[in-house]
């Protein structure tokens, strides 16, 4: 893709992600009572999906590159954070993602014990409620943030504004426990995170070391989106735990969002 056009192609890919989650969402809620069903109709759509993927796409076939030990291999995948821009975009995407997830692995628990539900709402109603208006939010600055990027040549302002926001967003549910600091957490949120995704992704791709390992580079970028959602769960638990609440769990999200819209400011290569 031509870089004048990698933000609004990033924002395609990213539409995947509000999209897959509502979908994923809709099929939980289908198949809660038959779970092994759900597991398999999943599979078979991600096998599916694959399968049409691999089937669709043209590329070109590059030559094979020579074979190298296991341990050249392990040094040059892990090469890439040697480079400047590259590392800190890779920082940047950790730390947002962690603050992220840690907060929306347990939506379900904190509107379960933090949140002020209207009377005879229930927790799993304000999650199915929350979750759409998330995705319609992403879904829209996606691609409005996408196209911006592209129509104003600037990538680190749209990461950097988008991840800040994030931060905000995080702390309208810290300082309040009402239903509608809630809402208006899952849709600011929902913008600044599907913002931050369709830009970062973009931003990206331009600070890749080498065209020909960009396979390999990307693939150490994604440890930045997949590692976080590991240890997220674990780190809410640990900051749940200890400070007794979830205010704590937001105030600690949005700190590591601003650390991810500092993380931009060093690199150097993209504007």
């Amino acid at each position: 893709m031509p870089v004048s056009a990698r933000g609004k192609a990033s924002a395609a890919v990213g539409l995947g992600l509000p999209f897959g989650s509502t979908l994923g969402a809709l099929l939980g809620a289908a198949f809660s009572d038959h779970y092994r069903t759900g597991y398999l109709v999943s599979g078979v759509l991600v096998a599916g999906a694959a399968v049409l993927f691999a089937s669709c796409t043209r590329e070109q076939r590059r030559p094979a590159p020579a074979p190298l030990p296991v341990r050249a291999q392990l040094a040059a995948f892990a090469s890439a954070l040697g480079n400047h821009d590259f590392r800190w975009a890779f920082i940047g995407r950790a730390l947002l993602v962690l603050g992220y997830f840690a907060v929306s692995g347990y939506e379900l628990y904190i509107l379960q014990d933090h949140t002020v539900l209207p009377d005879g709402m229930e927790p799993e109603a304000a999650v199915a409620l929350l979750l759409p208006l998330t995705s319609v939010a992403m879904i829209v600055s996606t691609v409005v943030g996408g196209w911006l990027s592209d129509k104003f040549d600037r990538r680190k302002l749209f990461v950097g504004v988008s991840a800040s926001l994030s931060a905000l967003a995080l702390m309208v549910p810290a300082v309040s426990t009402s239903w509608a600091a809630m809402l208006v957490f899952a849709v600011v949120n929902g913008l600044a995170f599907g913002c931050y995704m369709a830009v970062d992704t973009a931003l990206v791709t331009m600070v890749l070391p080498a065209a020909e390992d960009a396979a390999r580079d990307m693939g150490v970028l994604n440890i930045a989106n997949a590692g976080p959602q590991i240890v997220a769960p674990f780190l809410a638990s640990l900051i749940v735990s200890v400070s007794g609440g979830y205010t704590a769990l937001f105030v600690v999200a949005a700190v590591l969002a601003v650390a991810g819209a500092l993380a931009v400011r060093p690199i150097r290569g993209v504007r």
